[in-house]
Formats: C-alpha cells, structure tokens, sequence
C-alpha cells in the first residue's frame, strides 16, 4: 500500500472525528489528496430532515471543488463498520463525475482496508 494511502486513512479518521450524526450514530470520515498534494478533509453532517445530510466523501469532493480542484488522485472513507467502510451509491456518482480513476481507499477501525478505482465501485456509471 502506499504511504500516502495510509496518511489519508489517518487523515479521515481525524476527520471522523467531527462527525455530526446524532441520529444515525454512524460517524464518518474522509480526506482526498488532489494531484498536486493538496489535501481535504470532509466527515458526514446530519439534519434532523434526513434528505439535508450529506455523506463525509462529498463534503472532501465538494470542499476540493469550491476551491477549484478537481484533479483528485485517491479518497479514504473510514467508518466503524466490521468491513472496509464503503461510499454510498450517491457519493460514487460523484466520484465519477470528478474523477473516475481515482483510488478509493476503503477502511474500517480496525485496520481492514480495500483499495478500488471510483470507476469500479460504479460500473455503468449514470453519464446524463
């Protein structure tokens, strides 16, 4: 694996950290590195109307993207899962949309990891 893998892992996991999720419970973090080694951090943000939160990868995605960096070259997703934590099917829609060969660097708590690009976590991607 590379280093620069784990440094994201450990980056996420700091992320999680500033999860708000008071009815799921289910806290989550995220950090992208951008091609020029930049990196951002996300983690999920609940709303007590449900269809308001957003997932930790999107909030990193979107945090690049306002900044106007959109050559991301891996994301890590940390969560307390028995599995590699996975993104949801909306959040690898947007990987796709950004940047389809990214690495996404699945983790769990436990040191469990998988490593896939975004375009395989969504074959037949949605292209509109």
């Amino acid at each position: 694996m590379e280093t620069i893998f784990q440094e994201l892992i450990d980056k996420a996991k700091e992320a999680r950290a500033n999860a708000y999720a008071p009815y799921s419970k289910f806290l989550v973090g995220s950090a992208l590195i951008t091609e020029n080694g930049k990196i951002f951090t996300g983690c999920n943000i609940e709303n007590v109307s449900l269809g308001l939160s957003i997932c930790a990868e999107r909030v990193a995605i979107f945090k690049a993207v306002a900044e106007g960096i959109k050559d991301i070259r891996a994301i890590a997703v940390i969560g307390d899962t028995e599995e590699p934590c996975t993104p949801c099917g909306a959040c690898r829609q947007v990987m796709i949309e950004f940047a389809p060969d990214m690495k996404v660097v699945m983790a769990n708590l436990h040191n469990k990891i998988k490593i896939k690009k975004a375009r395989d976590l969504l074959p037949d991607a949605f292209k509109g």
